[in-house]
């Protein structure tokens, strides 16, 4: 009992160390570039150099331990998800599933948050809204959800570009040439925003459930090839939160 205990935890130990060597393979070319600049250009010594080597040993386990759990968890969760609603026959649910898994993950986005947040205190400084907490809060709030909600409509449209079939090059050039056309009728305080905007919904929950949500749809549909058609969903949930924002902006503005 205790060699099989023992053997157990052997092949645990040397399964964590390999994750974790891998998860240093992918920080070492950070830590190169800021020991470089850091002894070489400024050179002056790292202050409160203790807590920067426990934090970075902090972030050498989390890393490796949110790609485990990527790879344990939300990628087959998305993958199973998609053939489930593929072979229940409701295109009303497939899409209800991709709008609302798009609009859930995003709502609650930090980054989006500290991104509105910070928004609203600009727009009351530079005296385009009340300096009120009612109007901080609609403005934020209301900004939070036109983005939200974009990306729930993003992901629905990939869904379609797979189970239609349509070319994913005309759907991105087109939807680059509108947002150049909104830049030009947006107002000035919201286009950066809008910019902005785009970057921030493709977060770390975001990213692997709808990769694995279009993948899973790719294999299941016949005629369909999850490395051509598969992939392409993020590009939709980057680029029509610059749309919605800038319409946002001429409603609000």
């Amino acid at each position: 009992m205790q060699l099989k205990t023992r053997d157990i935890f052997l092949i645990n130990a040397a399964y964590i160390a390999t994750k974790i060597r891998a998860a240093c393979a992918d920080l070492l070319p950070i830590v190169v570039v800021i020991a470089f600049f850091q002894f070489i250009i400024i050179r002056k010594p790292l202050p409160n150099l203790d807590d920067i080597l426990l934090g970075t040993g902090l972030v050498v386990i989390g890393l490796s331990m949110f790609i485990e759990g990527l790879e344990k968890a939300l990628f087959p969760l998305g993958e199973g998800m998609a053939h489930a609603l593929s072979r229940k026959g409701s295109l009303f649910w497939l899409l209800l599933f991709s709008f609302a898994l798009g609009f859930s993950t995003t709502v609650a986005e930090p980054a989006l948050i500290a991104i509105a947040n910070e928004a609203a205190n600009i727009a009351i400084a530079g005296g385009l809204i009340e300096d009120t907490a009612r109007t901080r809060n609609a403005y934020s709030m209301g900004l939070r959800l036109t983005v939200a909600f974009s990306v729930g409509f993003a992901i629905l449209l990939g869904v379609m570009r797979i189970l239609r079939n349509w070319p994913l090059h005309y759907l991105i050039i087109g939807g680059y040439c509108l947002v150049m056309v909104l830049t030009l009728f947006a107002p000035e305080e919201i286009i950066g925003i809008a910019y902005d905007a785009g970057g921030v919904t493709t977060s770390t929950i975001t990213v692997p459930l709808v990769t694995a949500l279009g993948v899973g749809l790719a294999t299941v549909i016949r005629g369909r090839n999850p490395l051509t058609d598969g992939f392409g969903m993020i590009a939709f949930a980057s680029l029509l939160p610059m749309m919605f924002v800038m319409g946002y902006g001429l409603v609000i503005f």
